[in-house]
């Protein structure tokens, strides 16, 4: 019986299988605003097959997004929009989620589709807020350091975004402190000189990733889980690594995360990542077996075999791809075929399912 397609548990929250859509952007909102494409977009994945979809990074801020494209989710048209989607997704059997974020220096910047640089004032740029005064990579524009008010007022944000996310109808709610972005930025040395209760220290540097995370769980309600995705090294030296992650997912355990996504890099340029198939799983494996909390593994998955041989040797709890679900949005549902196990199809769908496993 397969592994990947048997149901998982967090809380009260039952996933069908183990195959969850990755945050992706799209690069296609405007101001904020979810719109047809992502309504189809997501959509076409819950109908594939998948146990979660998660909408991509949300901005918690106008200034928390990557680019003007981003969606966000620091008002209530947006809650709104969402809305429509995260009640497709469920219709379909999946479990909606969101990830919520704040792009920190690596804001405001073009779609990968236009060059993906940073964007001028007169381009529809805005100022970058970061733990420290120092750009992402020469050419870049330096970035405000934040005050203690800024970092209260962002913590709040997170918060108000969690509220609204529940409203939108979401079951799960991932916070974003991964790929070099505004909470990453505090966990790295790398890209936090601060020389307050907020930088040195790795206790002082998880301080403000840790009050975020405080704050959504404690709106977030008790029956339904809280996902955290990380980059569980920066592949530099002097950067975050994975001794320092093993500390803050026992953090992230006690304030009640649920699951951590095991990701890598993207605080700062120049790392040499040995780019593989499944080159980010040893991470999640390691996570999951010295902190005791579930995990999920990202990064190159995308075979059924590859994927269900993860979580059948427990390294982790469920696979997230992205990629291979962008080229197939039906990929969980060949590779249960692939698998031999027997899953649900939609009634629309059933004259193609595969004359073996009927």
């Amino acid at each position: 019986m397969s592994k990947l397609f048997s149901p998982f548990r967090l809380r009260d929250t039952l996933f069908r299988n183990r195959a969850f859509v990755s945050p992706m952007c799209q690069y296609s909102a405007e101001d904020g605003l979810p719109n047809e494409w992502h309504y189809v977009h997501l959509g076409s994945r819950a109908v594939g097959g998948a146990g979660l979809v998660m909408v991509e990074a949300t901005a918690v801020s106008p200034a928390g997004r990557i680019s003007p494209g981003d969606t966000g989710i620091w008002n209530d048209a947006q809650r709104d929009r969402f809305q429509r989607i995260s009640s497709f997704i469920e219709a379909q059997g999946a479990v909606s989620a969101i990830q919520l974020a704040h792009a920190g220096r690596k804001a405001s910047t073009a779609a990968p589709w236009d060059g993906g640089a940073p964007l001028e004032r007169e381009q529809g740029g805005w100022d970058c807020l970061a733990p420290s005064a120092l750009p992402f990579d020469k050419n870049w524009p330096t970035p405000i350091e934040m005050t203690k008010a800024d970092i209260d007022a962002t913590v709040e944000r997170f918060r108000e975004a969690a509220v609204r996310s529940l409203d939108a109808g979401f079951q799960v709610v991932e916070v974003h402190m991964a790929h070099g972005y505004l909470l990453h930025e505090f966990l790295s040395p790398l890209a936090n000189r601060r020389g307050d209760e907020y930088g040195g220290s790795l206790e002082n540097r998880m301080r403000f990733p840790l009050a975020v995370t405080r704050a959504v769980r404690e709106v977030w309600p008790e029956h339904r889980p809280v996902f955290v995705r990380i980059s569980a090294t920066d592949w530099l030296d002097g950067g975050w690594d994975l001794e320092q992650s093993l500390v803050l997912a026992r953090e992230l355990r006690n304030l009640g995360v649920d699951l951590i996504d095991c990701s890598t890099g993207g605080v700062a340029p120049g790392a040499k990542i040995p780019v593989g198939p499944g080159y980010q799983v040893r991470f999640a494996e390691t996570i999951r077996a010295e902190v005791g909390i579930a995990t999920g593994a990202v990064g190159l998955i995308t075979k059924p075999r590859q994927a269900e041989q993860i979580v059948a040797t427990e390294q982790a709890d469920v696979v997230f791809l992205a990629r291979e679900l962008l080229r197939d949005p039906y990929w969980p549902l060949r590779a249960a075929h692939a698998l031999k196990a027997d899953v649900h199809w939609p009634k629309q769908y059933e004259r193609a399912r595969p004359a073996d496993l009927e």
